[in-house]
């Protein structure tokens, strides 16, 4: 039973027994995985702070093809955000990545974008205090990777140019013109359309450094429907989070 090691990010830690934790991270090298630190709630434990959600840590952890759990057996702390986590907005933002990584990944199937995205989001949040941005750019590209975004371009019925002039959208996925919206579709500014063309260009780094652009909740919301629609399921932590700016 040989040692693996891989950088990973801690998803979610729970408490397991008297002494042990249950964590849920993910592996650069092999996906999502779900395994057990022996007596991380220790208070001298070797784990320390290392298995705080969103942690970027490098991990040994041991894995029996019988057992569905791996047994992790050491983990180092690459990078903290435990300081970003500064505010309820913040903590709310970082559990909402969290829980969607938790969900929408499939286990032991590598996946080196999100990966990225996950590392380059939690960055962001820290390094410029932002939260809707991150958060918008987050949900817009796990959409993106996981193959459920509509053309933000055209109508969906019938193919109009969407360009300066806002969209329809509904939970199905819909984008549609004025002309083509259906009953219950909700407005999506042309300023929302124009800043998901622009988190598609470029990177969240180069948007956080230079303060923005706004993005409107209403793009947020419409993201977090498609993934509550594949997850078939609401996300937990959504109504605590304040999407303004």
């Amino acid at each position: 039973m040989p040692v693996r090691e891989s950088e990973a990010i801690i998803l979610r830690s729970y408490a397991l027994g008297e002494a042990d934790r249950l964590v849920s991270f993910l592996s650069r090298n092999e996906g999502r995985i779900r395994g057990v630190a022996a007596g991380a709630r220790k208070p001298k434990s070797r784990f320390g702070a290392s298995l705080e959600p969103l942690s970027y840590v490098r991990m040994w952890y041991y894995e029996r093809e019988t057992r569905p759990l791996v047994r992790i057996s050491q983990c180092e702390i690459l990078e903290s955000f435990v300081i970003a986590q500064r505010s309820y907005n913040a903590i709310a933002a970082f559990g909402l990545m969290s829980e969607i990584a938790e969900n929408v990944l499939p286990e032991h199937e590598p996946s080196d974008p999100v990966f990225r995205l996950l590392l380059a989001t939690s960055r962001a949040i820290s390094t410029s205090g932002l939260i809707a941005l991150p958060i918008g750019y987050f949900t817009l590209w796990t959409v993106r990777l996981g193959g459920w975004l509509p053309s933000l371009d055209r109508c969906g019925t019938c193919g109009r140019d969407l360009a300066g002039q806002g969209a329809w959208v509904n939970a199905e996925g819909g984008v549609f013109c004025r002309d083509c919206r259906p009953g219950g579709a909700r407005a999506l500014s042309a300023e929302a359309l124009a800043t998901a063309h622009r988190m598609l260009r470029e990177s969240v780094e180069k948007l956080a450094a230079a303060g923005g652009p706004r993005v409107p909740p209403e793009l947020t919301n419409y993201l977090m429907d498609l993934i509550e629609q594949h997850m078939e399921k609401k996300l937990s932590v959504r109504p605590i989070l304040e999407l303004a700016p």
